[in-house]
Parts: structure tokens; sequence; C-alpha cells
């Protein structure tokens, strides 16, 4: 068993350099540097789309990073994904670990104790009489309630107030408290200001600073951050499509002459020679820069398979 100071929170310092996560599509961000003392607020802001959600997940060992690297509390990343997520904890995320609206508040914190005492325990902890191990998962569980400012009195129906029936902020607080029972390092909360007024928004940063006061480091992801936090911005990615191929030099016969093969091609099979064989030239054996023609587009472009693989290159896509 660990001694009492150990059992406390302590913040992870957090520090990225050139980090970049690549999906299906391309690039959902890239190029993410900075650096984090243990208990500093960081806010990641950006527009909607620009990758800040994969962000926060990438830096608390969700997803794994394709170019760069990470270290949080001197755990590098991608190498130690399992590491950093013992040493972290999401708030609500949507898609990865919504609440369930059916379940109440006091059942929501029951089942994340137990949770963190079944898998999170010491194998000590685990032989404790029943008794015991109750006692402490209700002080977790206080201790939570009361780090994230959840007023369990003023909800309508208290602990047994429904999950669907949570304004909005106390949905948040009640996402932070799970993640706090587990007393993390890192904690990170995604859409800290979504559908929230300027009073609501001014007490979820207030909490926030509370708990990074306490020594956790704190990442959030927001539409805009507060002067006093670390600002990280993400930008939407590249545009994943590949650019056109430059037109091949027009020249007044080569619209009659490629009519010409396709009539050919289709009304005198066998009896076209030479020039009717050239459309059917379109495998890696084609000469470079030869016209290449689709009787079905109403454009022509023309192009080479080396240059094809360098504009896939430049989107990420190759």
């Amino acid at each position: 068993m660990g001694t009492e100071s150990e059992e406390q929170p302590h913040g992870a310092a957090v520090v990225a350099d050139g980090f970049g996560v690549k999906g299906p599509r391309g690039w959902v961000f890239r190029k993410v540097s900075f650096r984090a003392e243990p208990g500093a607020l960081v806010a990641i802001e950006g527009p909607s789309g620009s990758g800040r959600t994969c962000l926060l997940l990438a830096l608390t060992g969700r997803m794994k990073a394709k170019e760069g690297h990470a270290e949080v509390g001197g755990l590098p990343l991608p190498r130690k994904m399992a590491a950093v997520r013992r040493i972290s904890a999401l708030g609500q995320v949507p898609g990865v670990n919504e609440l369930d609206p059916a379940f109440t508040v006091a059942e929501h914190l029951h089942e994340r104790a137990l949770l963190q005492h079944r898998f999170d325990g010491s194998v000590r902890a685990l032989l404790r009489r029943p008794g015991t191990r109750a006692a402490e998962a209700r002080a977790r569980i206080e201790e939570a309630v009361a780090a994230a400012g959840l007023d369990l009195d003023a909800l309508p129906k208290g602990g047994r107030t429904s999950v669907r029936d949570l304004e909005r902020l106390e949905a948040l607080r009640l996402s932070i408290a799970l993640a706090l029972i587990g007393r993390p390092r890192l904690l990170a909360v995604d859409d800290t200001d979504l559908k929230l007024s300027d009073a609501a928004r001014a007490e979820v940063w207030t909490l926030l600073r509370s708990l990074t006061a306490s020594g956790t480091t704190v990442l959030a992801v927001c539409s805009e951050a507060p002067e006093d936090a670390l600002r990280i911005t993400t930008v939407a990615a590249e545009s994943p499509e590949v650019p056109e191929a430059p037109e091949a030099p027009e020249t007044p016969e080569a619209p009659e002459a490629l009519a010409k093969v396709s009539t050919e091609k289709t009304g005198k099979a066998g009896k076209t020679g030479k020039t009717a064989d050239a459309p059917e030239a379109t495998g890696p054996e084609d000469a470079a820069g030869a016209t290449r023609t689709n009787t079905d587009a109403d454009t022509t472009a023309s192009t080479t398979e080396e240059g094809a693989a360098d504009a896939l290159a430049e989107t990420g896509r190759s």
C-alpha cells in the first residue's frame, strides 16, 4: 500500500514536438509543439473539425500518433500509451465515454468507484474487508464530487436524479467528478464551453483552475480559451483532395484526332491500324506524358503515374 502522499494527485508534465495524427482521409492535425509544466491549465482551442478532440485523445493515450512525439509524465507517446492511460482520465467525450442518460447520478458514481477499485486497486486492497472497501469507495466519491463542485442536494432528486434531467453544467461537473475518482495526474475535458452561458463558462474555468491549484494538470478543449491558460490552437487540416493535373498543351487538331480514334476503334475494329491502338495504352508501360482518352468523360486529363504519386504523397493519402 502506498503512502498518503503517493495517493495525492500530482500533475504530469506534457510535452509535444511535431505531434501529428493521420486518419483514413488524411492528416487530422500535425506539427503540434508545446510544453506544459505539472499542474498547468492547457486550453486546446480552434474551429470545429480542426482536430481538437483527437489531440486530446492522443495526449491521453487513447489515439496513436503518426508523426513527432510527446511525453506525459515522462512517458513517451505513442510507445507507452497504456501507461499514459493509467495516469490520465477523460471527462465526457462524445462517442468515447458518454454518460448513460438512463442512469442516475448516484449509479454513475457508484459504478465508477467499483470499476476503479476492481481494475486499478492493488492486490492488498482487494483483500480488505468489504466494509473497509465500501468506506474507501464512499470517501473517493465524496472527494471527487466536492472537487468537481457537484452539489447533490441541489439536484431535483438528489443522487437519484437521472442524467437526462441534468442541466449541461451539472452533467459536465458529473463527468469531471467521475474522472477524478481515479485521482489522475492528467485530466482531459472535451467541449468545455459548449452550450454554456457566459456565467456558466466562467464557473467551469474557475473549477478547472481549482483542480490545477491542487496539482492536477488539465487539458480542456474549448472554442475560446481564457487569457491565463496555455493556449494551443489547432487549424483545419489540409484538404485531402488530389490537385488537378496540368492540362496537356492544346492543339487545333487534338479534339478531331481523339474523336477519330474513338470512332474508328468502335466502328472499324481491326482496320484502324497503329493510330487506333493509342487509347488502349493504360497500363504502367505507357510512355510518360501520353494522352489518355475516356469516351464517357466530358474532359480529358493528361498526367503520369509518377506525377499522381507525388500529388498523393503531398496530401498524405499515399
